[in-house]
């Protein structure tokens, strides 16, 4: 492996106070572009990207990824307010860019979703897609030329901006099927090839569109890259078929992809507290280390230590006066390349970070995180099934997300449908938590933050007592303990004190009788990747029609989470 790419967008965070956080990429509109409040925020900026990229460079990381080519690409049809935008970020960017190449010698690519809009360029361009197509071409091309620092770019083609971002350069999704995708990084290709700069292509899609199972299905994938030949070309998958979970084997597109390939990693686990307690991905590390070994061409790997999700947890990995430890992610980070770069052993990683006097204590402390991990933010039984629906495999995790905990009659039906074994299920994550009194202990022996371990022990337990809401006979008492546990919960963890998790609570009923839910899941689900006869017929064409037939005509009656988180429950029924 030689690239070791670590995405540094954490310094552009500073002091962004939103309740909700969309940590996809950079929050330009949170930035300032005149006036003497942005050179401040502009000059911490910079130094934060200092502070970070010495730790980083020292730690073995080559690369570092910035957002994004929309906010430095100018176009003559751009409003007058973007013009003047893009002038003030070109300015900045040129100047980190320099410090980042010159001071510490690290390669910085620029990120790009396919395809950037402003309201007058979306006008222009409607009716002509091949227009529109140009248009990014050119785009593309100019920002290569004038920020010749640059090592290359890297594309997503598969997600666009979220349904919270306001700004007046959005992102949207364009490119629909394999055969549109592969005649894009055709026609960009040879740009890419006269300069000597590398084309990243994430695979990485949210499942709208033709193109939406690119990340697992091997046909997609293969027309998608059909007679792509070039040095300058990179295909940069996450490590499973899905999103970055647990419970999900390795993608096997590793070992089919010819051209360079990179493997996605995940240091500030968005759908495991993001950084507020010790959620260690050392051990999958190892394993994807030593699989990918009869993996042909796999050149480097890419680690989001700040990047993903739509959350309220704000911790800001290898910067300095931050609020908390930034500990769990950086025990991520530094072993996931001490794994991959130089082939050493967990162990051996965690104490070149710890020191051998911690070391012990804190291997461990991952180690009995990681099983309540498995055993209590995971229902295995659940985690285990491979399920999918139209071209995205379901995650894992059906009851949580990001930074919120489902309690409620829908999640329950469901999760009772699937767990074969509901008893063994809550005996198991009661057995679990018997672990937390050790850990505070490991902790302290270990010199890590005891806090971090106590939130997580709250948080589990309130976990704990709604796995017996799940899968027992509804009881009022029960029902009354979770509402007791969660106010007990905001109050230990004031929202002024600590980013705690929103425990969303409703017992009402859903009138969903078993039978029909069963029904649904044959019907609408399947458990191989291949597409059925009725997936032809009706869950990937007619089901998006049946969907917009019937959606509110008011998006106000659907719910809120649905509606302002990512890009909304919408794109998985394009």
């Amino acid at each position: 492996m030689e690239l070791f790419l670590i995405d540094a967008i954490g310094p552009f965070f500073r002091g962004y106070e939103s309740s909700r956080i969309n940590w996809s990429k950079i929050p330009f509109t949170h930035l300032k572009t005149e006036g003497e409040e942005a050179e401040a925020q502009w000059q911490r900026i910079i130094s934060d990207l200092r502070d970070f990229a010495t730790e980083v460079k020292a730690i073995g990381y080559n690369a570092v990824t910035l957002d994004d080519l929309a906010h430095l690409a100018t176009h003559p049809l751009h409003e007058p307010v973007v013009v003047g935008q893009i002038a003030f970020y070109r300015k900045k960017f040129t100047e980190i860019f320099a410090m980042l190449t010159g001071e510490f010698q690290l390669q910085v690519y620029l990120t790009s979703d396919i395809i950037p809009l402003t309201p007058a360029i979306d006008q222009e361009f409607r009716d002509d897609p091949k227009g529109l197509e140009n248009y990014y071409v050119s785009l593309v091309k100019q920002v290569l030329d004038d920020f010749p620092q640059l090592s290359g770019l890297i594309l997503r083609i598969g997600e666009s901006d979220g349904n919270d971002v306001k700004d007046l350069i959005r992102t949207r999704l364009h490119l629909r099927n394999p055969k549109e995708t592969n005649s894009l990084i055709k026609k960009l290709l040879p740009h890419f090839d006269s300069r000597g700069k590398k084309l990243i292509l994430r695979t990485w899609t949210v499942g709208a569109h033709r193109i939406g199972d690119l990340i697992w299905h091997r046909g997609t994938l293969a027309e998608t890259l059909d007679e792509i030949e070039s040095p300058n070309f990179i295909v940069s998958m996450k490590h499973g078929e899905s999103d970055f979970f647990r419970y999900i084997p390795i993608n096997r597109a590793f070992f089919r992809v010819k051209q360079a390939k990179i493997i996605e990693l995940q240091g500030r686990r968005e759908y495991e507290g993001a950084g507020e307690y010790p959620s260690f991905i050392g051990r999958d590390c190892e394993q994807f280390a030593r699989e990918l070994e009869a993996a042909d061409n796999v050149v480097g790997m890419s680690m989001w230590c700040q990047t993903g999700g739509w959350h309220r947890f704000r911790r800001l990995p290898f910067l300095q006066d931050n609020k908390h430890s930034d500990i769990w992610i950086r025990l991520n980070v530094v072993s996931a390349i001490r794994i991959f770069k130089e082939g050493k052993s967990v162990e051996d990683a965690v104490e070149s970070l710890m020191g051998p006097d911690r070391a012990p204590a804190t291997l461990e402390l991952l180690r009995d995180a990681d099983m309540l991990i498995h055993q209590i933010l995971y229902i295995e039984d659940f985690a285990r099934q491979k399920l999918f629906f139209r071209r995205v495999r379901i995650p894992p995790l059906v009851n949580i997300c990001w930074d919120c905990l489902f309690i409620n009659h829908a999640v329950s039906k469901i999760l009772r449908h699937f767990v074969p074994d509901p008893e063994g299920a809550i005996r198991a994550g009661e057995s679990a938590m018997s672990l937390f009194p050790k850990m505070i202990q490991l902790a302290k022996d270990a010199d890590l933050p005891v806090q971090d371990i106590e939130h997580m022990r709250d948080f589990f337990a309130l976990l704990v007592l709604a796995r017996r809401y799940y899968f027992l006979p509804f009881d009022e008492n029960l029902a009354e303990s979770i509402r007791a546990a969660k106010k007990t919960y905001k109050q230990r963890y004031p929202k002024n004190v600590r980013d705690r998790y929103r425990i969303k609570i409703s017992f009402d009923e859903f009138k969903v009788k078993r039978r029909t839910l069963s029904w649904a899941s044959s019907f609408l689900l399947r458990k191989k990747r291949g597409y059925r006869v009725i997936d032809h017929l009706f869950t990937l064409h007619l089901i998006g029609f049946a969907y917009r037939l019937f959606t509110p005509r008011d998006p106000k009656r659907m719910p809120k989470f649905l509606r302002e988180s990512a890009m909304g429950i919408e794109t998985l029924f394009k």
